[in-house]
């Protein structure tokens, strides 16, 4: 689904209903009510959030961040592309209002941004050579094969190879999913960590270089929840943003526009809330 998402209008619904809320108002409502974009940010990671001709917001994330904004009355939307590492000190630093890119709800996370509630449950899944050689379907065969892990920098998959005592120096970390196969294909890693959705992308495009592995190998709590993230200061702006999702996710008019992207039903976030993630993951 394309939108016309530069530099549009807010409409005068959402003005409407941000005024009553100027004076407890956080950084994104003051952007807002002055007539200025809401930036979403995101990195080039297919299928959840990439960028298009003209950095056209893609990707399933993107899709669903959009559907629930247009929901409250917004479509001035301003895309803000940027490498995974630089999501959450972007927001921070204030280049940008929201991450859509696609990010786990984390603890560490947690300390740093607002999570909206969860839009989706994904599991992770590692990349190896067509065959298998090494037989890599765990954190411990990596450990038992002396085998490399490849990564992205900021991937929840370097805490948990840490957590399953993978050493720092079997951990190889590049800036995304191009370099991550890259780096499979060329033998100087013998498994890429990415998402479940990463990976089936990154094998579809490797010419049958690369397979991937089963992501139920990988222990449960491996497995993860997807939020929306935003500054602290802009949980005024969070509060409402939730209550519009809790009414479009799951709508036929929110798996539409995702279906393109390969989310349907099955990914759906159940009943787990973002306070028990951040505890729990």
């Amino acid at each position: 689904m394309r939108r016309d998402f530069l530099k549009l209008a807010v409409s005068a619904a959402a003005l409407a209903f941000a005024a009553p809320m100027a004076a407890q108002a956080g950084q994104l409502m003051d952007r807002i009510e002055a007539g200025e974009t809401i930036r979403i940010g995101f990195a080039n990671e297919v299928p959840w959030a990439y960028p298009g001709e003209g950095n056209e917001p893609l990707g399933f994330v993107n899709a669903h961040a959009l559907g629930v904004l247009e929901q409250m009355g917004y479509t001035d939307i301003e895309p803000v592309v940027t490498d995974w590492g630089g999501l959450i000190p972007g927001l921070k630093a204030g280049r940008f209002d929201i991450i859509t890119g696609g990010m786990y709800i984390l603890k560490s996370r947690c300390e740093n941004v607002n999570f909206s509630e969860p839009m989706a449950q994904v599991s992770d899944a590692f990349i190896v050579a067509s065959g298998n050689p090494k037989g890599i379907q765990t954190y411990k065969d990596l450990i038992e094969n002396d085998a490399v892990m490849v990564t992205g920098a900021g991937f929840n998959t370097v805490e948990a190879a840490k957590k399953e005592g993978v050493p720092d120096a079997q951990v190889m970390q590049v800036p995304g999913p191009t370099e991550i196969l890259a780096a499979v294909r060329s033998g100087r890693a013998d498994a890429g960590a990415v998402t479940f959705f990463t990976a089936q992308e990154l094998a579809a495009n490797s010419g049958g270089e690369v397979e991937v592995t089963n992501p139920a190998a990988l222990p449960e709590w491996t497995q993860n929840w997807v939020g929306i993230a935003f500054r602290p200061g802009d949980q005024d702006f969070l509060d409402e943003f939730n209550a519009a999702q809790d009414a479009y996710l799951g709508s036929d008019e929110m798996l539409a526009a995702v279906a393109p992207y390969g989310y349907d039903e099955k990914v759906l976030p159940g009943d787990a809330s973002t306070e028990w993630v951040c505890e729990n993951r």
